[in-house]
């Protein structure tokens, strides 16, 4: 799917199965008609700018839904003077999902296969996940994001990839606290790969926290519909 934003509104990502997995996102203007209406000449004219904007992978990927206010999203600026636009192509990949409120313990289990971590994140980006009981100055925050989500991803991927069951505990004391005051969850997505298939994942490319496997692998998980 390919979604376009006009600079200062919000962008909308979602997947009705799965969750997301970027592809590729970009800022700035490549066509003088999208997000041009009431807009100067001047602002829309200038059609070879674009930069890639490597946050939006950080807040969607491994989400079932992602809403990103565009306003001051992107910096530096590409083109000053040039009315800008967002395009953010994703595809909708199959895996588990785990949110468990802060304190708590996340239990991550395949039934079939053995668990292989694709994205994780420790904070808070939407007001209504673990808000039950929590008073609304500790919910208001849903920029919240691990410091270094490479860190999250990879300690997540320590404590459980490779085992059928895992059990987490959603801590600042293992994650850090990315944002002091705000109420936090550790937001999880995770693959169970069939038995079998791990001596594979040397030879895959780790892209954007998805595995793309070889063309043996890609046979073997029949990930070519997604």
């Amino acid at each position: 799917a390919t979604v376009v934003t006009c600079d200062g509104f919000v962008q909308h990502l979602s997947c009705d199965t799965g969750v997301i997995s970027v592809q590729s996102a970009t800022y700035g203007r490549t066509s003088s008609q999208i997000c041009s209406f009431g807009r100067p000449q001047s602002q829309i004219s200038n059609t070879w700018c674009s930069i890639n904007v490597p946050v939006i992978y950080k807040r969607c990927d491994g989400l079932r839904t992602c809403g990103l206010n565009t306003q001051g999203l992107s910096t530096p600026d590409p083109c000053f003077g040039t009315y800008k636009y967002y395009t953010t192509n994703y595809i909708c990949i199959p895996a588990e999902t785990s949110v468990t409120c802060h304190g708590g313990y996340g239990y991550l289990k395949c039934k079939n296969g053995k668990i292989q971590i694709n994205a994780a994140n420790y904070g808070r980006t939407d007001k209504i996940t673990c808000s039950h009981g929590r008073p609304s100055e500790q919910l208001q925050n849903t920029n919240c994001y691990s410091p270094n989500s490479l860190i999250t991803f990879s300690k997540c991927s320590l404590f459980c990839n490779g085992l059928e069951n895992c059990e987490v505990y959603a801590t600042h004391m293992i994650f850090t606290d990315p944002c002091f005051g705000t109420y936090k969850y550790l937001a999880i997505s995770y693959f169970c790969l069939p038995h079998g298939i791990r001596e594979y994942l040397s030879s895959c490319l780790i892209l954007n926290s998805f595995c793309y496997f070889q063309e043996v692998c890609l046979e073997y998980f029949d990930l070519r519909d997604f």
